[in-house]
């Protein structure tokens, strides 16, 4: 009983001076407002150590730029909440939607020692029992896990996703802090009880806690690969299973070129037309006929082999929709190719949820309203981000909510 006690008191500590630290990040740049507004609690004597440079620096910034700074100062999770916020473009003014879009996972790589620990703990083995070779330099290094180029001792060229030390444990903490803050949001701050800031965090925390199940990632893998596999467009990456496990992951190594490197593309003598259609395409049949697609498809996670061949990586963030919402999205897309707003009025009802039964009448006059400022111009002309922010609001207004993964930007 004593060590349990000694530990929950350890975990109390933690939690405070995590706590104290976020604070002071915000107050450093200048969110001293906010804080007062959500009524967190003083966290006296914080010493913000802000030179003259530094403080002129902030002071140029706009607020968007201080709250991606913020997030990046304060780490792996807030990195990840600040890409989730601009994901979620209903929550945010699209100045801080846009700002946040520039967060990015690389970070600072750990030393190969460092990591050594975590592969040899996970696999029960020494590095060279596993590895012919493995590069210390890493491929990429992001904050949760990085990425290094190896050969196996059968011979294959591979790449080992190893996960940072201690970054389960940091996260957890991190999590019960925003939680905590998401709830006096909710409580104090006009009009963000409907966009439910805590509910956003518990879907970080789904998300987190899935990114570092690598086991789960593969899973992913074989699933897509498995719904591809008539696909001769498409190459999908083969798992070591041998040297894999929850936290390190060994996938055959891809020799190919990213989708946003038009010129080495151009100079390999690659159809950028027939890419780009095989592209559309596979991503269509991703979410429309399987219902289970790639949920972070920028560039870097797409790959072009000879042949015109799409190769996508990084299959730690999925997203799945089933048959009914399929079905139902559809009804929506179609309703607004045919300028139809009672269609989409009956599309978004039979999509959303709703904890009372909104009027009719007034969503079908929203819809109208919502449809004949995007979809009664040029495609050229068409903001996606702009719209897909209005529809949201939209059926906040009429106490609908959509799912979540209907939309991914």
């Amino acid at each position: 009983m004593f060590f349990s006690r000694f530990k929950k008191l350890g975990r109390t500590i933690q939690h405070a001076q995590r706590f104290r630290q976020i604070v002071s990040v915000f107050l450093k740049y200048g969110f001293h407002d906010l804080t007062t507004r959500i009524g967190l609690p003083r966290v006296r004597r914080i010493p913000l150590l802000q030179d003259r440079e530094e403080q002129a620096a902030i002071g140029r910034m706009t607020q968007p730029e201080r709250l991606r700074r913020a997030c990046e100062e304060l780490g792996p999770t807030f990195i990840k909440m600040g890409q989730l916020f601009a994901s979620r473009t209903r929550l945010l003014p699209e100045e801080f939607t846009q700002e946040l879009r520039k967060l990015q996972d690389e970070v600072e790589p750990v030393t190969f020692e460092e990591l050594r620990g975590v592969i040899e703990t996970e696999l029960g083995e020494p590095v060279e029992a596993i590895f012919r070779s493995i590069e210390r330099e890493p491929l990429g290094a992001a904050s949760i896990a990085q990425v290094h180029k190896a050969v196996l001792r059968t011979g294959e060229r591979v790449v080992v996703k190893v996960q940072r030390p201690g970054i389960a444990e940091n996260a957890a903490l991190d999590l019960e802090i925003m939680h905590q803050i998401a709830w006096m949001m909710e409580r104090h701050l006009e009009g963000w009880a409907v966009h439910r800031p805590a509910a956003v965090v518990d879907e970080l925390a789904k998300s987190l806690n899935r990114e570092l199940d690598f086991s789960r990632e593969a899973a992913h893998l074989e699933w897509f690969a498995w719904q591809f596999q008539e696909e001769e467009a498409i190459y999908i990456p083969k798992v070591y299973y041998s040297a894999s496990t929850g936290r390190v992951l060994t996938m055959e190594y891809i020799d190919a070129i990213k989708a946003s490197r038009l010129d080495q593309l151009a100079e390999a003598k690659l159809d950028r037309k027939e890419i780009a259609t095989r592209i559309s395409s596979l991503v269509m049949r991703q979410i429309f006929e399987f219902g289970f697609f790639h949920a972070d498809p920028h560039p870097g996670n797409i790959h072009i082999l000879p042949g015109n061949q799409i190769c996508f990586l990084d299959f730690g963030m999925m997203g799945f929709l089933d048959i009914r919402t399929r079905e139902n999205f559809v009804d929506l897309v179609w309703g607004i190719a045919r300028r139809n707003e009672i269609s989409v009025t009956t599309a978004l009802l039979k999509l959303a949820d709703s904890d009372s039964e909104p009027s009719r009448e007034g969503l079908e006059s929203g819809v109208a309203d919502f449809m004949h400022q995007h979809f009664y111009r040029p495609m050229g002309e068409l903001r996606f981000g702009r719209l897909v922010t209005e529809l949201f609001e939209l059926t906040s207004k009429n106490n609908l909510r959509l799912p979540p993964d209907l939309f991914i930007m």
